[in-house]
């Protein structure tokens, strides 16, 4: 039975980002539309010993430009992340947080796997001096949910507060869940997104003996190559991207800018495999947040794709566009942001969802950069590697993660 109750429209007021292409919005859009990549060879650790031996790493970040030093200490680089990117995109939504009752405001964050490198630190310390000598501050800086208990505390917000992990889908399905926790109106005001910093040895080991990441390490700008027939993996990298999500009568009624309206979201899993994707699922996920924007697969203008550059994946999230859209997956724009950052895993969303909303401002789609040689089997329209303008009114952004698990959102142009 179709649900009739009345729903609160959700709309995007605010962007805070910290990305590879650049500590802010504008930097890290600046790189996108340039077709810039942000990727270099490890310096977070020696990776003289791994097959891949570059990532997308947060460059020149200094935690206490949004914090006291103490604070920093006591946080994760992935929690500096998320304060820096809230920051940000508090003051892009010109929210003032005084004026606001602190139980109607939010966090939902996704994130995929902690503190890694302060886990990596702790095991040393435990071999070497024994478990008393840890930090004593090791728990609560490691956990997955204490960058949005950071945030929370940092800006009093007092509402309704989780977090997701679900690996790479994390901070598209925190965006999502963040829309249904306004529609039905229990907060006025989410903060959400997704954060990441897990570039550490045995963070990025682990993918690469699972073979998931390039060795193109020779070329690192060159090395994420979604949809292209050379594709050999992902690169991993860190970050995060924030949006602050409002009802529109609140948005409306403080006279809030208004960016975007956030219309569907669907979500499922594949029950197939524990790493690869079933076109199935993913096409069910972008079918269920179309529906719910109440538009058709034909009304969507452009398709920020999952598009990872491993082998597997391009190819599945093309048969699952295709399965979808019909002829209309020829004519839509499509394009991964993952060309120019690598892959942000549980904060990837995060970024990406920034992306569609400067889209549909901006009126440009930003390319698939090192998009060379044509795969057959991925033979849609990647915007490949120089950016297009484009009229574009309906957005659909893609995440796919470990387990099977699928999200994706549709933004669309606000009109009252």
């Amino acid at each position: 039975m179709k649900d009739t109750r009345t729903r609160n429209r959700v709309v995007v007021t605010g962007l805070g980002a910290v990305t590879p292409l650049g500590l802010n919005v504008s930097e890290y859009w600046q790189g996108l539309v340039e077709g810039r990549s942000g990727i270099g060879p490890i310096t977070h650790f020696d990776s003289s010993d791994l097959s891949c031996k570059v990532a997308g790493e947060v460059k020149g970040f200094d935690p206490v430009n949004f914090m006291g030093r103490k604070e920093a200490r006591h946080m994760a680089r992935f929690s500096q992340f998320a304060i820096a990117a809230v920051t940000m995109a508090v003051e892009d939504a010109e929210l003032d947080l005084a004026k606001e009752d602190p139980e109607r405001l939010g966090v939902y964050l996704g994130n995929g796997i902690g503190g890694l490198p302060d886990i990596e630190d702790g095991c040393r310390v435990l071999r070497a001096r024994g478990g008393m000598r840890l930090n004593p501050f090791f728990m609560p800086i490691i956990l997955t949910n204490l960058a949005a208990g950071h945030v929370s505390i940092a800006f009093g917000l007092k509402g309704y507060t989780s977090t997701v992990t679900t690996a790479c889908a994390a901070a598209t399905q925190a965006i999502g869940e963040a829309t249904e926790i306004i529609r039905r109106g229990s907060a006025e005001v989410m903060v959400a997104g997704g954060t990441e910093a897990g570039i550490t040895a045995i963070g990025v080991a682990g993918f690469a003996v699972m073979k998931a990441l390039t060795g193109r390490n020779e070329e690192p700008t060159k090395a994420s190559r979604p949809f292209d027939a050379n594709r050999d993996g992902f690169v991993p990298a860190e970050g995060a991207g924030v949006l602050i999500l409002e009802s529109l009568q609140h948005a409306l009624s403080r006279g809030a800018p208004i960016l975007a309206e956030i219309a569907g979201f669907g979500i499922t899993s594949d029950a197939y495999h524990a790493v690869a994707i079933d076109p199935d699922g993913a096409m069910r996920a972008m079918r269920l947040a179309i529906a719910d924007a109440g538009l058709a697969p034909g009304d969507v203008d452009y398709v920020n794709a999952h598009g990872t550059s491993t082998p597997l994946n391009d190819v599945s999230e093309t048969r699952a566009i295709k399965k979808l859209f019909g002829d209309h997956a020829y004519k839509v724009a499509i394009s991964s942001t993952k060309s120019m950052i690598g892959h942000l895993l549980g904060a990837a969303g995060g970024v990406e969802a920034i992306a569609c909303v400067k889209t549909l401002n901006e009126g440009i789609v930003h390319p698939t950069i090192n998009y060379e040689t044509p795969d057959p089997e991925c033979d849609l329209d990647y915007v490949p590697n120089v950016a297009r303008k484009r009229d574009v009114r309906v957005v659909l952004s893609n995440g796919f993660g470990f387990g099977g698990q699928n999200a994706c959102l549709v933004f669309r142009r606000f009109e009252e």
